[in-house]
């Protein structure tokens, strides 16, 4: 069965593939990212798309890059979706953990679109999950977070047995981020050939959300 993998250059994301390419029933065909209209970043992260088409090149897997607004994010990525169904593919891969909310709207659009959502990490324990990442080999640095919930200091910081400690200390923040606490980019790992290279720009605040430029 080809799927598609919804792709935000982040862990969840990351992870999701790494789990499902290693069912033999599944043959991961794309990725898919949703990106800003002048195709400069991704609409979940704000991640470089130059950066995210270096981590599909790693990986071996085309990327597909969608452009959309927010407004039309949702008709643009059944767009998307039924071009790829037109190439074969069967089933999309999601990176949500326990959001109903995520998970009603993968459902409701998959179903429309005739597809079979796949969502690997779904209600697992945080902390089984970031332990899991980390001892795979997986290497993510902060490129965002909110700024209600954690400070500009958090950007830079790199996902690791230290990460995960300081992060369990506040009590208001989900460990995975679930709710947008903070965002990640991965850039080495199992599933790459070969560590994605980048260099840091500059911190920047935008509606109250913190952002870590990465340049490719």
């Amino acid at each position: 069965m080809k799927a598609f993998v919804s792709w935000s250059g982040g862990k969840e994301s990351v992870l999701s593939f790494y789990r499902t390419r290693q069912n033999p029933e599944v043959e991961i065909a794309y990725f898919l990212s949703m990106v800003s209209e002048d195709g400069q970043r991704s609409r979940s992260h704000g991640i470089n798309s130059d950066l995210m088409q270096k981590q599909a090149l790693m990986a071996g897997v085309p990327l597909i890059r969608q452009r959309c607004s927010w407004t039309t994010y949702e008709a643009e990525f059944k767009k998307a979706i039924l071009s790829l169904k037109e190439k074969g593919v069967e089933a999309g891969i999601f990176g949500d953990i326990d959001l109903q909310e995520h998970r009603d709207w993968v459902e409701k659009i998959c179903k429309e679109m005739e597809i079979k959502p796949i969502l690997p990490l779904w209600q697992e324990a945080r902390k089984t999950l970031l332990e899991e990442f980390t001892a795979a080999g997986f290497k993510a640095i902060v490129v965002a977070v909110q700024a209600d919930f954690l400070g500009n200091e958090w950007l830079g910081r790199i996902v690791n047995e230290k990460f995960i400690t300081d992060l369990q200390i506040r009590k208001n923040v989900d460990l995975c981020g679930e709710n947008g606490e903070y965002h990640t980019f991965v850039f080495d790992g199992p599933v790459f050939q070969d560590q994605v290279d980048f260099s840091v720009g500059r911190k920047v605040l935008k509606e109250n959300r913190w952002f870590l430029k990465l340049y490719p």
